[in-house]
């Protein structure tokens, strides 16, 4: 199944091949036509399954094909949970759009910044990113008007619902149209999002794209264990000795994320932290640097273990585990994207372990261990 074969017109074809796309992958092959047929959609997908382009390129087709009259309105919004995501999923909209004639005007808003660039921004705004809080912040302001949206994307439903936004989102439901298109996106399909769905979604198509077997198999699991006074000397042992170029770090606290990254530099790595207590140019200058390889490791809390999609990145280690089952698969799932392999490190502590057990029960098998008492780890 190619691109053109699923109904995109010209100029987004050329905008995936510039990108890259040699085919469609499966949530795409199935939602892009349903959004095409104005289908109503709940979509269980897991981070780096390919959802995003999945639903921005169907909707920059049709708001592109709006009568000339009806355009420079917004027509489509996608409410996500993080700046982060807001940013990039504003990023892909961009790319992908880039070869339509006449251009969609598209835009992301988002908390953290200024918000008067972004009341500039929004003027003839067709498609729209937007967390809630900012998105309401403009709406007060009457930098928007939702009165003529005729889509809305709700990515990422269970975190929007896990970060306590529920308020937010039925105030902007309220502001909508009654009669729209409704598409939600989840990684997980637990009792509170089963309930948004029944009360937005009308006769809903749902798609659920299952993990292949060689999809999991791209990413390697190591489990590393260790006693707590060694584990810093074992992240720089084994980012130093395996040469790893990009590296990307969990960790549960900012004060943990900063005192790792100041041994890191201490130890001739270059490293930035990435967490909520940085402002939001801070964070999105290091994520840049450690897109663009002048930063080599990137130590974040788990603000990133969603909607960050940085191509080909080798390596993934949990420092600290996450407290859920599901943010763990969210955090190794950060590697392994775009068919491309990957390797997921975790350092465990003995006391982690039945911590552990629980998660490798979500993950329906057992996975070695590495003993690494015998390490010398002197000078790391």
């Amino acid at each position: 199944m190619t691109f053109a074969s699923i109904g995109l017109i010209k100029g987004l074809l050329e905008a995936v091949v510039q990108q890259g796309f040699e085919r469609p992958y499966p949530v795409q092959r199935e939602v892009i036509p349903a959004v095409l047929q104005g289908r109503d959609l709940l979509v269980i997908a897991r981070t780096g399954s390919g959802k995003t382009a999945s639903f921005v390129l169907p909707l920059l087709q049709l708001v592109q094909c709006q009568e000339p009259r009806r355009r420079q309105a917004l027509k489509a919004l996608i409410v996500v949970p993080t700046r982060e995501l807001a940013a990039q999923i504003g990023e892909v909209m961009r790319q992908l759009g880039c070869y339509l004639t006449p251009k969609v005007k598209t835009g992301a808003v988002f908390g953290g910044v200024a918000i008067n660039p972004q009341m500039i921004e929004l003027n003839g705004i067709e498609l729209l990113v937007a967390t809630p809080g900012r998105l309401l912040e403009l709406v007060a302001k009457n930098s928007v008007q939702l009165s003529e949206v005729a889509v809305l994307v709700l990515d990422e439903a269970d975190k929007l619902l896990g970060e306590g936004f529920q308020d937010e989102l039925a105030q902007i439901l309220a502001l909508l149209p009654r009669k729209r298109q409704n598409l939600l996106f989840s990684a997980t399909f637990g009792e509170d999002v089963r309930q948004l769905a029944t009360s937005l979604l009308s006769e809903p198509l749902q798609i659920e794209i299952k993990e292949a077997a060689h999809g999991a198999d791209l990413i390697t699991q190591q489990i590393y264990m260790v006693e707590p006074s060694r584990k810093g000397p074992l992240l720089r042992y084994l980012i130093k000795t395996g040469d790893w170029q990009q590296v990307l770090v969990f960790i549960s606290s900012q004060k943990r994320a900063d005192l790792v990254v100041k041994k890191l530099l201490d130890n001739g790595i270059s490293a930035a932290t990435f967490h909520s207590g940085m402002s939001q140019g801070g964070r999105t200058a290091a994520l840049a640097a450690f897109k663009t390889g002048a930063v080599r490791v990137l130590v974040a809390t788990d603000l990133a273990a969603r909607g960050i999609d940085i191509k080909f990145l080798p390596h993934v280690v949990n420092f600290e585990l996450p407290r859920s089952p599901n943010d763990y698969i969210h955090r190794i799932g950060r590697t392994g994207r775009a068919e491309t392999a990957g390797v997921a490190v975790s350092l465990l502590c003995p006391e982690d372990m039945p911590h552990f057990r629980v998660i490798e029960k979500r993950l329906g098998k057992r996975l070695a261990r590495i003993d690494t008492s015998g390490l010398d780890l002197a000078g790391y």
